[in-house]
């Protein structure tokens, strides 16, 4: 067991950091504030690769492995939650459906643009009345010749303001339950006939990423975009769910850790009674507690992504590493706030920003809630 990162680790969270630092940060700010992620930072991290990370060279992919890829989250995160989630779900989630489903022609042909920088891909899961609970989902596709047509309509869908690609998931067969019922499609999003994309919807936190409704008015699914077998959907997006968890954790690391530097940093200039404030002992504590926790959920985020390359049954720790990272990314965010004062609270500041980012990783990709039962669905409790 070693708990040390390798050499080449290293260096690629320290060009990760650099990139964050030097490209992404002088943006956050204005990015949230316009409620519109930046296309030029986009095709910059599309030119350097950030998009195709984990994959293998074979495809166009970076060849690296999912912890490379959970430090670039954490590192991106630091700065700027926004741009973390942006390339979570291009990677953990749209990815690796045709990664771990696709056939050899459908990665030649819709896998290898994702990942070698050319397109930007999305997740259709969610719909108003199917969060959680898949099983309401109406979005359907019914066939017609060799072909399917799809109607219907899916929200949060991050990044469908500019991606080209989006895996779609419709209940083909609607008299069985959705867990047996759903198919995977992959959908061009910028050329078909009969998609719809809405305006950003306005959320609390991630605001810059896009994030919108997709409507799909008979669309026409060419048999090449079947995504493995017909009604075996289900099981693809919850295998993708799995992958992106350890994003999602890795992010609220990410903005944990972001969060506690910048109270570090303002609380070494900020004086009161005479006296930095964090020359004072409670402060101090406070803060030693908060690193703590960061770092344990830094590791259990580790452990995820090895064990996801070792091809181990990660899913449990992967809802481990996102229940208690999100978690901690919200305790740390408040304290910062709390640390800092008046000006935490401010917008000068980006802790207030990181608050408002922190809620969202106890929500998507699965609820804290649904954590806890993944979690307890593996302990053989009964």
């Amino acid at each position: 067991m070693d708990f040390q990162l390798s050499k080449m680790h290293l260096l690629q969270q320290e060009l990760f950091r650099k990139f964050a630092e030097t490209e992404i940060r002088p943006l956050a700010k204005e990015m949230d504030e316009k409620e519109e992620y930046d296309l030029d930072l986009l095709a910059k991290m599309q030119r350097y690769g950030f998009f195709g990370i984990p994959y293998s060279r074979q495809y166009g992919g970076a060849g690296a492995d999912t912890l490379a890829y959970t430090l670039c989250m954490e590192e991106v995160s630091k700065v700027d939650a926004s741009t973390g989630i942006t390339i979570s779900v291009h990677t953990s989630l749209c990815c690796s459906c045709i990664n771990n489903y696709g056939t050899e022609e459908q990665k030649q042909k819709f896998l290898r643009p994702l990942v070698d920088g050319s397109q930007i891909g999305s997740f259709g899961l969610t719909e108003t009345n199917a969060g959680s609970d898949v099983q309401g989902a109406q979005t359907v596709a019914v066939k017609d010749g060799e072909d399917w047509i799809l109607n219907g309509s899916k929200i949060f869908t991050t990044n469908s303001g500019f991606a080209d690609v989006c895996i779609v998931f419709a209940l083909t067969d609607r008299t069985v339950p959705a867990a047996k019922g759903l198919t995977a499609f992959i959908v061009d999003l910028k050329h078909t006939p009969g998609v719809t994309v809405s305006e950003n919807i306005e959320r609390m936190g991630i605001r810059a990423a896009s994030n919108c409704i997709v409507t799909y008015d008979n669309v026409r699914v060419t048999p090449d975009r079947v995504l493995g077998p017909v009604g075996k959907g289900f099981k693809i997006a919850m295998g993708a769910l799995d992958c992106g968890r350890i994003g999602i954790a890795a992010q609220a690391v990410g903005i944990a850790q972001g969060a506690l530097n910048e109270a570090i940093k303002y609380g070494k200039e900020r004086k009161q009674f005479g006296k930095p404030i964090n020359s004072f002992q409670n402060t101090q504590f406070k803060m030693a507690e908060m690193q703590t926790k960061i770092d344990a959920a830094r590791l259990m985020t580790w452990r995820a992504a090895i064990a996801e390359d070792q091809h181990q049954n990660f899913g449990p720790l992967a809802a481990m590493a996102k229940l208690f990272a999100s978690d901690v990314a919200n305790e740390v965010c408040r304290f910062a706030v709390q640390a800092m004062g008046g000006y935490g609270y401010c917008r000068e500041y980006p802790v207030e920003r990181m608050l408002r980012d922190a809620k969202i990783t106890e929500i998507y990709e699965g609820t804290s809630e649904v954590m806890k039962m993944v979690i307890s669905g593996s302990m053989k409790l009964k």
